[in-house]
């Protein structure tokens, strides 16, 4: 092999390890630019919202876990409050990776999905956004036992399912991180799935959703 060869074939082989040395660079850039979206974007504002959602579907279903006694009704607030909860800790844990605030001071709920507060009235009785029960209805669900409980806490439910899959797919449509817009589509066809399984436990006990 010739000296010239040698030293041609080295600054091929050089080239090569810049190229990839550049596109690993490039890639993490990319991973750290989907990781890191701003704290106005579609990603955070729904880990924030949604996390206040699950938040009060929660305390409904441990609500109900202490007003009834019917298995089905128990079991299903059991595997709601587990699944939220669960959801809820990867949404907040995710804001604090990217280094944004878990509230938005200045910034009304769903305003990334292009809304503002509850429809056009704003917050109605501690309802921040739509599908999530009142105060009031909160109140009603505390002070019932029995089959009233379950009746009401399935069609509390029910909105508060619709109100989720509403904002669940707000950011399958918007969201730019693939992690947390998968599990915004997981949201919309499980939440789906319940509502439906709601439905037929209030025709059992003889009675529909509001909505």
């Amino acid at each position: 092999m010739t000296r010239t060869h040698g030293a041609s074939i080295a600054a091929v082989v050089l080239a090569l390890l810049f190229a990839g040395g550049a596109v690993t660079v490039a890639s993490a850039d990319r991973e750290e630019a989907q990781a890191s979206p701003a704290s106005a974007s579609a990603d955070a504002g729904f880990a924030r919202d949604m996390s206040v959602h699950h938040q009060q579907a929660v305390e409904m279903s441990f609500i109900v876990r202490d007003r009834t006694e019917d298995a089905d009704v128990r079991r299903l607030a059991y595997d709601i409050a587990n699944t939220q909860a669960n959801q809820r800790g990867m949404m907040l844990g995710w804001l604090d990776m990217w280094g944004l605030p878990k509230i938005e001071s200045g910034t009304e709920p769903m305003a990334w999905m292009g809304m503002g507060g509850h429809g056009d009235t704003g917050p109605l009785d501690g309802a921040l956004m739509p599908g999530m029960a009142t105060k009031t209805e909160l109140e009603r669900l505390r002070a019932a036992s029995g089959k009233e409980a379950e009746v009401l806490y399935l069609q509390l439910m029910i909105d508060h399912h619709k109100g989720g899959v509403h904002m669940a797919q707000g950011c399958v449509d918007k969201c730019s991180v693939d992690v947390e817009r998968n599990l915004a589509q997981g949201m919309v066809e499980a939440q789906e799935s319940e509502i439906g399984l709601m439905t037929q436990l209030l025709k059992e006990r003889g009675a529909e959703p509001r909505s």
